[in-house]
């Protein structure tokens, strides 16, 4: 047995083997981490806007709430237009209705006439059959009736049809009604939406960023009014020049025979200045009340609001939006604006103020804003109107 033993193979260790374990667990682990790793990273976080990209957008956020406000004053408008066209269909149908009971009565009187003679006669029949056509190509009974008769059954058809129509139109008017509160509920929630993403935004800008943000306002309310001054030199030049072109002395006319008189002409600027002072005159008095979307007044406007009040106080009726009024009245280009004319700003139409001279206007700025006087170069501007 021990000669036996000499000739096993000796059992051989494995000096390597637990390294290689270890090697294998680690590039293990490395592959799993690594694919956590890139399961985990979060991706780059978005660089935070800089307060000018803020005031851009916060801008923009403003002037799409704009639109949405004219929007909503033109649902309002139409709302309010068919909510009183029903009313007053519906009141039609009821005085149709109350017609037709008498119809029916005066009928039921010659029925109950009949029937007390001891016999159901046509008029009786005609009230209670399914339809008075269907009677009524019975031509052969409808001699049976007296004239008197017939007249009350032809009236009682006539006034029944009418109502019936009624009720058609009444139902017809009452779904575009239900249309327009939809649109109405729409332009209100786009407003509203718009409204607290802006309100959002500026609430988190920190009190550096606020700081900075006023900073922009005041350069540009700066280089508005710097335009506007130089636009109240030009008007002043000009004026100045009409003045003195006014006042120069004319050469002495050759006598010519007297003409017959005639009426002068109504002096169109004269009419439109006094026009234009009234509207002025209740737009300064509004000077200092909030601007709230969708207001008319008196104690609170949107910018389309105070134009249209403003000029109902000078007897001229506006409509309602901005995009209405840009359409009411003649058209002018900036050099040529007088006091009371409209003018309309950014490519969509959704602002307006009325000029005042100077290169300024009284205007309903924005949520948050007061009814003020402020440059017409604040905003780019579309173009003008004079309504009047």
């Amino acid at each position: 047995m021990p000669a036996l033993a000499s000739h096993r193979k000796p059992r051989t260790t494995r000096p390597h083997s637990p390294a290689v374990g270890v090697t294998t667990a680690a590039l293990a682990s490395v592959t799993l981490l690594s694919g956590q790793s890139a399961q985990a990273a979060p991706t780059a976080p978005a660089p935070k806007p800089t307060v000018e990209e803020i005031q851009k957008k916060v801008d923009r956020l403003y002037r799409e709430a704009g639109v949405a406000t004219q929007e909503y004053d033109r649902a309002k408008e139409a709302t309010d237009r068919k909510r009183r066209e029903v009313d007053r269909i519906l009141d039609d149908v009821a005085r149709r209705t109350e017609e037709i009971n008498t119809a029916r009565r005066a009928l039921g009187s010659y029925a109950a006439a009949q029937y007390r003679a001891g016999a159901v006669g046509p008029t009786a029949t005609l009230i209670f059959a399914d339809s008075p056509q269907d009677y009524f190509d019975q031509t052969h009974l409808m001699d049976r009736l007296s004239e008197r008769q017939r007249t009350a059954v032809a009236e009682y058809e006539s006034r029944r049809a009418a109502a019936a129509k009624q009720r058609t139109e009444a139902t017809r008017r009452l779904a575009e009604l239900t249309a327009s509160q939809k649109e109405l509920s729409a332009s209100k929630q786009t407003v509203q939406r718009k409204l607290a993403e802006a309100r959002t935004l500026l609430a988190r800008l920190t009190a550096e960023e606020k700081a900075r943000l006023a900073e922009l306002e005041r350069k540009r309310e700066a280089e508005a009014r710097r335009k506007a001054e130089e636009r109240a030199k030009a008007e002043a030049e000009a004026e100045r020049r009409r003045q003195e072109e006014a006042a120069r002395p004319t050469p002495s006319p050759t006598p010519a025979p007297t003409p017959t008189p005639t009426t002068p002409p109504p002096s169109g600027g004269t009419s439109y200045a006094a026009k234009a002072a009234e509207a002025l005159a209740f737009a300064r008095a509004q000077i200092g009340k909030p601007y709230v979307w969708g207001a008319t007044g008196p104690s609170s406007y949107d910018c389309s609001g105070l134009t249209q009040a403003s000029w109902r106080a000078a007897g001229v009726d506006l409509p309602r939006t901005t995009w209405d009024q840009v359409e009411a009245g003649s058209r002018v280009a900036t050099a040529d604006l007088l006091p009371g004319d409209l003018v309309f700003f950014y490519d969509d139409i959704s602002h307006v103020g009325i000029y005042i001279g100077d290169g300024k206007m009284i205007h309903a700025p924005k949520p948050g804003a007061y009814v003020r006087e402020e440059s017409i170069y604040y905003m780019p501007i579309y173009g003008s109107v004079r309504p009047a």
